[in-house]
């Protein structure tokens, strides 16, 4: 069972227990987030679109870190011109602590096939 979901921009293939680097979150250390799922890959079953409003992902952040430093250099040459920055991104890392897909789709699905049957 995995999940896709978007975070910073990004999308991340996850699964319970996986530990992940993502852009920074704007929580504590130690605080529950939800993620915002785009694709639900169950057992037997296969969730996207509308679906998904019956799928929660969450997620426990482990800490904050700084990415590596890197070299941004900038050079023309025969001009004289050079210019050297650097940048370090500033990141979460989170632990996925729970996938789950509601039963609500399975109750709809039974109530509309009572329906069916009745007519």
């Amino acid at each position: 069972m995995y999940a896709i979901v978007k975070t910073g921009g990004k999308q991340y293939r996850v699964e319970e227990g996986q530990h992940l680097l993502v852009e920074k979150l704007a929580v504590e250390e130690g605080a529950k987030v939800s993620l915002e799922p785009l694709l639900y890959r169950g057992d037997r079953e296969i969730l996207d679109g509308a679906d998904l409003a019956k799928v929660k992902v969450e997620a426990r952040v482990v800490a904050h870190e700084r990415g590596p430093k890197l070299r941004v250099v900038k050079f023309k040459p025969k001009r004289g011109y050079k210019r050297r920055n650097g940048h370090r991104q500033d990141l979460t890392r989170i632990e996925i602590t729970s996938i789950k897909a509601g039963a609500a789709r399975r109750a709809a699905a039974s109530a509309s096939s009572d329906e069916e049957a009745s007519e």
